[in-house]
């Protein structure tokens, strides 16, 4: 794939291989940005497990403690009282057959799924379409479940869902170019930890080989995070 002048010229200006503690990275990728728009900071994870022999992809979730810098769309599967609470909390769509219908006809303006469990009949079709987007609610990232208030409340204060690939890769949005150093850096950390905690059993002690940044339109920087680690150990 060819490379954008623009970017060419932001990888003339890196020290190849060179990896940088997370407050160093953070003001170096900030100093990349040269778009126009408010650029998604992201975190690049590459994690040592053997993808073949792992029974369960790694997953987990984070409410990033400054929140990812966008507005999101939350639709609710409720009916009832449950319903009718679902709205009260700020939840974008609500509804039960008819969400079905409209998602089947192709509306995807949303960013986030939740279902009561009495929903899951009627959500169930719909994986072909919600699955591949990472939008299936599922009961092991909450967002299956009867108490709408909580999981509601964390998707709207940034709360991100992640789920390793298939090469053993975990890419998590962290904010925005926009954002001050500090909150950049603290919602670093907390996805970090997030990650570090969901480390299976099995897995060995380099269960975090490499971690690295970027803008949407940027190169990556590696960054170390050895003292996290010591700190989890």
């Amino acid at each position: 794939m060819k490379k954008s002048k623009r970017y060419s010229n932001l990888l003339d200006g890196l020290e190849k291989d060179k990896v940088y503690e997370i407050e160093e990275v953070v003001e170096k990728i900030k100093g990349m940005h040269k778009s126009k728009f408010d650029e998604t900071v992201e975190l690049s994870i590459n994690l040592g497990v053997d993808t073949k022999k792992l029974q369960q992809p790694v997953r987990n979730s984070v409410v990033l403690p400054h929140g990812t810098g966008k507005t999101v769309k939350v639709l609710v599967f409720a009916s009832g009282e449950n319903a009718i609470k679902a709205r009260s909390l700020g939840a974008d769509y609500v509804g039960e057959q008819d969400l079905t219908d409209k998602i089947k006809g192709g509306f995807l303006d949303f960013d986030a799924v939740v279902a009561t469990p009495d929903m899951m009949k009627l959500v169930s079709p719909l994986g072909k379409i919600l699955g591949p987007r990472g939008l299936m609610p599922n009961p092991k990232t909450g967002t299956v479940t009867n108490d709408l208030g909580n999981i509601i409340n964390e998707i709207k204060k940034g709360r991100i869902d992640f789920k390793m690939d298939k090469d053993g890769n975990l890419h998590i949005p962290v904010g925005k170019v926009s954002f001050e150093n500090e909150k950049l850096v603290d919602n670093i950390k907390a996805a970090i930890n997030s990650v570090i905690a969901a480390k299976p059993p099995s897995a060995k002690s380099n269960f975090i080989r490499s971690s690295s940044l970027s803008l949407t339109m940027s190169p990556s920087l590696k960054f170390g995070i050895g003292k996290m680690l010591q700190e989890a150990a």
